[in-house]
């Protein structure tokens, strides 16, 4: 059987990776969204599965020292991607 993976679905679990993360380093979501000059709503939303920006994806990776993991990630897809031979 097929497993489709929902936008929806990589957004909650993004926002539980965030809260985790946060809650980790003993952070509360004002602390968190101060440390990155958000508001305090926009961490809510973003563990609770709701539309998050890149930017502030990209602004919870760099905080958590998380952005080298993602880089790498997104390289070896570009390397793969570059790789693949078409049957063609």
């Amino acid at each position: 059987m097929l497993e489709f993976v929902t936008i929806k679905d990589i957004q909650k679990a993004l926002g539980e990776w965030c809260k985790l993360l946060r809650k980790r380093e003993k952070l509360t979501q004002q602390d968190l969204a101060s440390e990155l000059d958000l508001s305090p709503i926009t961490i809510s939303k973003l563990e609770n599965g709701e539309n998050a920006t890149l930017e502030t994806v990209l602004k919870i990776l760099q905080y958590f020292d998380e952005m080298n993991s993602f880089n790498q990630f997104i390289q070896s897809r570009i390397t793969n991607l570059n790789e693949s031979k078409s049957l063609y």
